[in-house]
């Protein structure tokens, strides 16, 4: 039976109900916030160096070579690591889940087994304690919220093993790809390949963050319309700062001159900090728990419920 739409009416004076946007922020500033971020992507495209230059904060060592005769170090396994950061009276605790290099080895069949394998892990730990009688008041949550999936900027094509990958994880995870490095190509290449991957997405049926629900207002909507004319998002991460007509920019030397990260004309690091911190947090965090994770903790409880609840064997018919 569907509720009855309840009629709109304005209080003859003043309740004070409207101040449950304050209760709600300070609980949550006292609880403070998580967000969970892996990121995947061949070895060598300065993932590590990309996280830290997002938030402003040396969160992983780079595996980047110091010296030009040293080896590639490299990521051996899944490793996540957890910071607390605070801005103005708000803090977020960020899980940072670093993986190897995949793609990388001669024999790259089911690379990406290991990296859905630990995302569903996360929503298994947490549908375990979601149902546990005595369950925590506030339940750790490491479901991960985003997937930053690195691309190497090739200027071709996508490689078909970085479009399997990214088929399987977009169906478990929020998917946002990036050209890592997007300084090595021109600004007309880059626009070529920007517009050859997305072309390749769409004929492979490649479904990325962000989706439009019907909550969307029209605002969110061409945001998030804007946002997908723009992915994948050309960047060019940077720890170091160096001085541009007299400003000290975070940024990176070459033998062309140097890229300031922030610089819109640059690159579009900007547009992604800003999609992931400033616009979109929120609701990454609020996909994972109503798409994502719904949809595995249906499949798990329908499994749970046939094993309970076997069905009787079919009768047979007498000869």
């Amino acid at each position: 039976m569907a509720a009855a739409t309840a009629e709109e009416i304005r209080a003859n004076a003043y309740v004070g109900f409207d101040t449950i946007t304050q209760q709600i922020e300070h609980k949550l500033l006292k609880r403070g916030f998580q967000f969970n971020v892996i990121v995947v992507g061949q070895t060598g495209l300065g993932k590590s160096t990309l996280i830290n230059t997002i938030f402003a904060s040396h969160l992983i060592d780079s595996k980047g070579r110091k010296e030009a005769d040293e080896p590639v170090r490299q990521t051996t396994e899944i490793h996540p690591v957890s910071h607390v950061i605070a801005e103005n009276g708000v803090k977020l605790r960020l899980n940072i889940v670093d993986t190897p290099g995949y793609g990388d080895q001669i024999d790259n069949e089911n690379c990406w087994d290991p990296l859905v394998k630990y995302i569903k892990d996360q929503h298994s730990a947490y549908l375990r304690k979601e149902l546990t009688a005595m369950r925590d008041r506030h339940i750790q949550d490491t479901r991960i919220h985003c997937c930053l999936f690195f691309i190497n900027p090739t200027g071709h094509s996508l490689r078909p093993i970085d479009i399997i990958v990214m088929k399987k994880l977009s169906e478990v995870v929020n998917v946002v790809p990036v050209i890592a490095k997007s300084d090595s190509l021109t600004l007309e290449e880059r626009d070529a390949f920007k517009q050859k991957i997305r072309a390749e997405l769409q004929y492979h049926n490649i479904r990325l963050y962000p989706f439009d629900t019907d909550e969307n207002d029209e605002e969110e909507v061409q945001l998030n319309e804007s946002i997908r004319s723009m992915i994948p998002f050309a960047v060019v991460g940077s720890e170091r700062n160096v001085i541009i007509d007299g400003k000290s920019v975070r940024g990176r030397k070459n033998r062309w001159g140097v890229v300031n990260v922030e610089d819109e004309t640059h690159c579009e690091f900007v547009y992604l900090r800003n999609f992931l911190t400033r616009t979109h947090l929120q609701d990454l965090i609020e996909t994972t728990a109503q798409i994502h994770y719904e949809a595995f903790r249906s499949k798990q409880l329908l499994a749970l419920k046939e094993q309970t609840n076997p069905r009787p064997p079919a009768a047979q018919s007498s000869a």
